[in-house]
């Protein structure tokens, strides 16, 4: 007896999925699975922590600033973006306000490097997490983490949760608090 189709099931957060006859090859998204993943992973972090925080999941992108203060209906400062860089033994993350820009002489100043920022296919290899979903919670690697002091004025902040549609609502003591991050002041 020959075997003519075959199928093929896809778990992802979202349940399980099979793909055989019938089905179009783009009904299978390899990038929305691997960012089902690091949104899983960074709700996993929480819970093995002990950490009581919620992952919000959008049904609307939250990859930028814009977009996710407009799905969060709050002024773009109030999220907590986070920029990856190449550092010298230990790669970096820096946690900022939504509208700040990072100063280059303020980074090589505090930092003692020059500020190189990662590339798209760097960021996710590195933290676990694709662009637009950064964040500094359940990272795949062991990077040093900053938060700007632009965070300390805001009592709420919303960092990214893994994915492109996923935020998380914390002080940004907490942020410090859970990743054992320092303060640093390297904004415009």
């Amino acid at each position: 007896m020959a075997i003519d189709t075959f199928h093929v099931a896809v778990c992802t957060s979202k349940g399980l999925h099979a793909i055989g006859p019938g089905m179009m090859k783009h009904d299978y998204n390899p990038e929305q699975r691997r960012n089902d993943m690091s949104f899983e992973t960074v709700k996993a972090f929480f819970e093995d922590n002990g950490y009581d925080f919620k992952v919000r999941e959008f049904d609307t992108s939250t990859e930028n600033v814009a977009l996710a203060a407009r799905a969060l209906g709050v002024e773009p400062a109030l999220i907590a973006k986070t920029l990856a860089f190449k550092g010298n033994e230990k790669n970096i993350l820096i946690v900022m306000k939504g509208d700040a820009r990072v100063d280059n002489k303020k980074f090589k100043d505090q930092l003692k490097i020059k500020s190189k920022m990662m590339s798209f296919d760097e960021v996710e290899t590195t933290t676990g997490h694709p662009v637009g979903g950064v964040c500094p919670f359940g990272l795949k690697q062991d990077m040093d983490i900053y938060v700007d002091v632009s965070l300390k004025q805001f009592e709420k902040v919303y960092p990214a949760g893994g994915s492109k549609n996923t935020c998380i609502e914390m002080t940004p003591e907490n942020i410090m608090q859970i990743t054992g991050a320092s303060w640093v002041d390297v904004c415009k």
